[in-house]
């Protein structure tokens, strides 16, 4: 299969790149990078072992031409751009881009009636699980439980609350019934007076070269539950996004996301 990757150059892009060059079943076939990147032009085959050229582009309709599928790493407003061309061309995506806003998120997902597309923006395996759990444990719980949620992700992260944070607080909500805008709180300053039963808070630390660590705390009265996930390598995103890519290049159009392809739903 061959794999195009938009935002190659990024760290998440040259993982996947190079997960992709040492997967026999895989071929890394295209990349794409914004207009003015620096890179542009130049040859990534030799870096990744490859016999055969493996030039940057700035051409997502090229890159779509030269692959199976496009996994895309890259910012909200090259994604929809790109899953346009791709519902063009009737290609799968892959996409694990964060900090859509809900337009872009409506953009993504009109253009995804007319192909394949994995949108997730954790694509760990172990983050897919602890959603799984985590809606599962709000069910039973309640709102006797106060439920808040962590995450710490490196210095560089532009966007906060981190999407995965936001798809655990999403999963929450929708077992205990509350209102994002009504009933959710992103950190606090002040007197905030007591805690209501029904609010939910999520809280983004940013530093250092942090992966990407979170944790969802049900706390009642005599005990605390903690789910926690802590990532130590980039390299689960790229493997999961490579799963994700497995799974859909032969899916009808649609939008599926990673419960669907580890079959937790």
């Amino acid at each position: 299969m061959r794999i195009g990757v938009a935002g190659a150059c990024g760290r998440m892009g040259g993982r996947i790149l190079a997960l992709a060059a040492a997967d026999e079943s895989l071929e890394p076939a295209s990349a794409v990078e914004r207009s003015g990147h620096p890179r542009l032009g130049t040859d990534l085959g030799p870096g990744l072992g490859l016999t055969a050229p493996l030039l940057v582009t700035e051409s997502c309709e090229e890159a779509l031409a030269g692959c199976d599928v496009l996994i895309d790493f890259s910012s909200p407003e090259a994604t929809v751009a790109h899953a346009q061309a791709a519902a063009k061309a009737h290609k799968p995506m892959v996409i694990g881009t964060t900090g859509l806003d809900e337009a872009q998120t409506a953009d993504l997902n009109q253009a995804a009636s007319k192909f394949p597309c994995v949108y997730a923006p954790n694509m760990s395996m172990g983050i897919n699980v602890l959603c799984k759990l985590v809606a599962e444990a709000a069910r039973v719980l309640g709102l006797d439980y106060n439920v808040e949620i962590t995450e710490i992700h490196h210095r560089f992260k532009r966007d906060a609350p981190s999407g995965t944070a936001k798809r655990l607080a999403a999963l929450i909500a929708e077992q205990l019934q509350l209102n994002a805008d009504r009933d959710f709180v992103y950190g606090r300053e002040g007197i905030t007076g007591e805690r209501p039963r029904d609010q939910l808070a999520v809280h983004a630390l940013r530093g250092g070269d942090v992966v990407g660590d979170h944790t969802v705390t049900f706390a009642g009265d005599g005990e605390r539950i903690e789910l926690v996930h802590r990532a130590q390598s980039r390299d689960i995103y790229a493997r999961g996004a490579l799963v994700a890519a497995k799974f859909v290049a032969d899916k009808q159009p649609g939008m599926y996301d990673m419960s669907d392809v580890l079959g937790l739903k």
